[in-house]
């Protein structure tokens, strides 16, 4: 890496300012608004797979269960 010193003061500020203003565009955002942003990360994410259906048959069970009770605790106080 080149010292600053060895190079003269014009070419210095040059790359500094050149430095600057790469930084800078690191930091723009690359959505104009929040709907594309969110549009882009749902698909992004359903890319990824995470929208899958459940591959567990625990909450059918489950619901099923609970379905069960609710019914026989109407009948049971009717």
């Amino acid at each position: 890496m080149e010292s600053i010193r060895t190079r003269n003061p014009q070419s210095a500020l040059m790359s500094l300012e050149a430095d600057a203003v790469s930084a800078r565009s690191g930091f723009a955002c690359l959505f104009s608004d929040s709907h594309e942003y969110e549009t882009a990360l749902i698909a992004e994410r359903r890319a990824q797979g995470r929208y899958q259906p459940p591959k567990s048959r625990w909450p059918m069970v489950m619901l099923a269960g609970v379905m069960l009770m609710v019914a026989g605790t109407v009948l049971l106080l009717s």
